[in-house]
């Protein structure tokens, strides 16, 4: 219960002071701390009537989250430098002008990467930087 009020209340928290301005990502948050939340009241109603069927539900739903949260957790680890950057390339190109903005200005940057090197990817940050409200 704890942790579903934990999420619910740094989301709010995060929204109220505004360090998270996406509705989507406080949504998903929200979201997972009411399922959390009513997870865990399932787990004390089955607890205290000795509910046999009720606790196996709630066995098998928190054994499936551990699974989740086991199999996210790797493939954060597993995720070098290279492809983290293929990641973010790859999101970067479809975000929208709005996101792109707001992103550099919250954190004070310019652009995703500056690979002089590449031509492309040159004319694409400069094209960035010039548009670019943290300059």
């Amino acid at each position: 219960q704890l942790v579903g009020l934990l999420l619910i209340g740094v989301a709010a928290w995060g929204k109220g002071f505004g360090i998270v301005s996406s509705i989507h990502l406080i949504g998903g948050v929200i979201a997972v701390g009411v399922f959390l939340l009513l997870i865990a009241i399932v787990g004390l109603v089955g607890a205290v009537h000795h509910h046999q069927v009720m606790l196996f539900f709630y066995m098998i739903i928190l054994g499936l989250v551990f699974v989740f949260q086991f199999g996210v957790s790797c493939s954060c680890l597993a995720i070098n430098r290279s492809r983290q950057e293929g990641l973010f390339s790859s999101a970067w190109s479809i975000l929208s002008n709005e996101t792109k903005t707001e992103l550099e200005r919250r954190l004070d940057c310019c652009g995703l990467l500056n690979r002089s090197a590449d031509p492309p990817a040159a004319r694409a940050f400069q094209a960035d930087f010039h548009v670019c409200p943290a300059v």
